[in-house]
């Protein structure tokens, strides 16, 4: 009963906030995020009224399932812009792009926080500096999706932001593996090549042949339905079983097995949109069903994000570091690679700043990042603070600068009429 009356008012909250921040023209995303804010543990929650909001972070916790469920068709989704019809014309300047970006917002943070570990060597260890250096890479896919989806964008900026979102995971994993495991040697003082170079690798081969062959098993299924109605019904059940299978974790000799759920279901949706020739019905349908399942994942992402990090003064200070520093990098790398593989004027100008959102893989490389002990603490703590800023603004300044790249269309005259008159109707 608690699990489905938090549900229930979460999704409420979200769906009313929409509604105060429509004259103020906000990303949906961003309503969502605030309403799972004021219902979490620092705000209503605190007076632990039953009911009404998230009275602890094990409540919030008690609702991970959704999240991973929303994860798991986040990826699915974005693995549709993995068309190779479109990536024949757009794949290498969105590989040229998602590496070097994402390179590029590394070397920038690693250097700024080398500068503060300087000049405050108590409060931020080297170790630190490079994890949080590797976490800068991570954005957040499902913002950008969703803000993408909401205002409809189409153009060429679209078109290349999707996949390059996709590939900054698979170059973040690599990037963090290797900077994890530089600072863990620099903890523990002895260096460990299996988990800095080989366990990186198999990760992501792992993650990319689970999706393809879950991918080649949805295509076969679905030939055995004549209805759409159960071939979507299949292809839910694929998704979850898709991303419940990606939370396999084990080791074969001195390798460690896991799997990355984004890369693992972005491979599912990759390989069906590319082999079944129903997939564009399909994944159409997909979408809308899973629309208050993404409004749910972004209330409790609000819900989940830690308020007393702003009480502490140097997690400010340094955060401040990592945040500029981490766009600045982001918008460098992006310019100057969009340039190099002749982009547009509007796509080296405005791509970089779609790519500042940043949640659940910096949070996921975060929670690896514990295993350095009592450092572990501090760059938890960081990242929180980075990520309450990215997502309260991330999605606001995504719409900004695919509205200036022309690829939001405005409301025509007549759609507007013809809302107002349908409301009309409604009030009477």
């Amino acid at each position: 009963m608690n699990i489905l009356l938090s549900v229930s008012i979460a999704l409420l909250a979200g769906l009313i906030m929409t509604r105060f921040f429509k004259p103020l023209k906000l990303p949906s995303v961003t309503a969502y995020l605030i309403a799972g804010v004021l219902i979490g543990p620092y705000c209503l929650g605190r007076f632990g009224i039953n009911g009404i909001g998230f009275e602890s972070m094990d409540a919030v916790s008690s609702l991970s399932l959704v999240a991973e469920v929303a994860l798991g068709f986040i990826a699915f989704s974005i693995g549709n812009e993995f068309r190779l019809d479109d990536l024949k014309k757009t794949g290498r300047q969105a590989f040229t792009i998602g590496v070097i970006q994402a390179l590029c917002a590394t070397l920038l943070v690693d250097v700024a926080l080398y500068a503060v570990h300087l000049l405050m060597p108590n409060q931020l260890t080297l170790a630190q500096a490079i994890t949080l250096g590797a976490i800068a890479t991570a954005t957040a896919p499902a913002a950008t999706l969703m803000v993408v989806r909401q205002y409809k964008a189409r153009g060429p900026l679209t078109k290349l932001l999707l996949p390059i979102v996709a590939l900054d995971d698979a170059v973040g994993l690599i990037v963090f593996a290797v900077s994890f495991g530089i600072s863990r040697t620099l903890v523990s003082g002895s260096v460990d090549f299996v988990s800095i170079f080989i366990n990186p690798i198999v990760e992501i081969i792992c993650s990319l042949a689970l999706g393809a062959i879950m991918g080649w098993i949805l295509t076969q299924l679905e030939k055995l339905f004549n209805s759409n109605t159960n071939r979507l019904n299949l292809t839910i059940a694929i998704v979850f079983l898709t991303a419940s299978l990606s939370m396999l974790d084990f080791h074969v000799g001195f390798i460690h097995i896991r799997f990355s759920s984004l890369l693992v279901c972005m491979m599912l949706g990759t390989v069906f949109c590319n082999i079944c020739p129903l997939s564009f019905d399909l994944m159409s349908a997909s979408d809308k069903w899973t629309s208050p399942l993404f409004a749910l994942f972004f209330v409790i992402s609000g819900a989940e994000l830690e308020l007393s990090v702003f009480c502490h003064w140097a997690i400010v200070v340094i955060g401040i570091v990592y945040i500029i520093f981490r766009c600045i990098g982001k918008y460098i790398g992006t310019f100057f690679s969009a340039k190099i593989t002749k982009c547009s004027d509007e796509i080296c100008k405005y791509l970089g700043i779609t790519l500042f959102p940043q949640a659940g893989v910096a949070l996921g490389m975060c929670a690896t990042a514990m295993q350095l002990g009592e450092q572990g603490n501090l760059i938890r703590n960081i990242t929180l603070f980075a990520v309450l800023i990215y997502e309260l603004f991330g999605p606001l300044l995504t719409r900004q600068a695919l509205a200036l790249a022309g690829e939001i269309t405005p409301i025509t005259d007549e759609v507007k009429n013809r809302r107002k008159t349908k409301l009309d109707l409604v009030n009477k």
